[in-house]
């Protein structure tokens, strides 16, 4: 009897011995293979402990898996893979970075689904990075409709980026603007996608702002405001084969609002774009009384459909109820061309 127990206890203490050694040979082999790839320049969320169950806060691993390809010279891929969704709370991912950086965005990221700031703030933040682009058939979830009635956010915000790219990205229910862009210059977008309901306020789709040679091309937006904004200081931009409705049109300005310098937009271009059940078309719009400059306007082939204003040039745009006065905006608007 006892040689007989003496026998299965030694099978026992050879099969756990076996298990030890399969989970010691599994465990060893992640982080080679997690370091195969990071040699090979791509750097998985997954690879930094995000959970991706749309519950967990990702947050910490989206961080510093940036902060591990941003310091990589060989222009790294940061990949957010399909098949995951990852909620993150606010976020800003810093430059500058050694070389170009994509963001190889094919999951989900969805905000949190409760109020969890008290400021006007943005959801995901990349600032001062340059060569950067963000691509892929991913979306990012803003969850707005619980902030649409209290504070507003942004959901993706580039500051300060020269020679950017974003393309094929879907972008939806943002708490007010979908995408900023402040400071930039050479920003490319091209076929990315804005939804939000016809009702939610302030949910533009494209805001630029200081910003120079802006391309925006082959989009569609859906939104509750204007699917592109142009405000002071943006030269140079170009709106084309771009799809808007429902939403407010594309627009200038409001320009010279109370407390802003003197506004200045130059040579914009919105060619061979669609229009449907949109409040306008095509705006340029000056608060009363502000001052500075608008020109250079080309609006050339552009698709109407149960547009209420195809054109419309207010100066004296002012929110209702706050103006008692009617002053007209001394801001000069020239050359436009239709």
């Amino acid at each position: 009897m006892l040689k007989r127990q003496g026998i299965w206890a030694g099978r026992t203490f050879f099969v756990l011995l076996l298990v030890l050694a399969v989970r010691s040979a599994a465990a060893a082999r992640s982080p080679v293979l997690a370091a195969k790839a990071r040699k090979q320049g791509r750097y998985s969320v997954l690879d930094f402990h995000a959970a991706g169950d749309g519950k967990t806060d990702d947050a910490p691993a989206f961080l510093e898996a940036w902060q591990t390809a941003c310091s990589d010279g060989s222009s790294p891929v940061l990949v957010i893979p399909g098949g995951w969704t990852f909620l993150l709370s606010k976020i800003r991912f810093q430059g500058s970075c050694k070389s170009p950086i994509t963001v190889q965005l094919d999951g989900n990221i969805v905000a949190p689904n409760y109020i969890w700031t008290a400021e006007s703030d943005n959801l995901l933040t990349f600032y001062r990075i340059d060569n950067l682009t963000v691509a892929g058939n991913g979306q990012i979830d803003g969850r707005g409709a619980i902030w649409w009635s209290c504070y507003n956010h942004k959901l993706l915000a580039f500051a300060y980026c020269n020679n950017l790219w974003v393309r094929n990205i879907h972008l939806k229910d943002s708490a007010e603007k979908h995408m900023t862009l402040y400071r930039c210059s050479q920003a490319h977008v091209d076929s990315v996608s804005v939804t939000a309901p016809a009702h939610s306020p302030n949910t533009d789709g494209i805001n630029m702002a200081l910003s120079d040679h802006v391309y925006i091309s082959s989009c569609s937006m859906q939104t509750g405001d204007d699917c592109v904004s142009i405000l002071s200081g943006t030269t140079d931009a170009y709106v084309t084969d771009t799809t808007c409705g429902p939403g407010h049109g594309i627009s200038v300005g409001s320009l010279g609002g109370a407390n802003s310098k003197s506004a200045l937009v130059e040579r914009i271009t919105v060619s061979n774009c669609s229009f449907v059940g949109t409040l306008t078309g095509v705006r340029i719009k000056s608060w009363q009384g502000g001052t500075g400059k608008a020109n250079g306007f080309l609006f050339e082939n552009l698709n109407m459909t149960a547009v209420r204003f195809p054109i419309d040039i207010d100066q004296f745009y002012c929110p209702p109820g706050n103006c008692p006065t009617r002053v007209k905006s001394s801001t000069l608007i020239s050359t436009l061309i239709t």
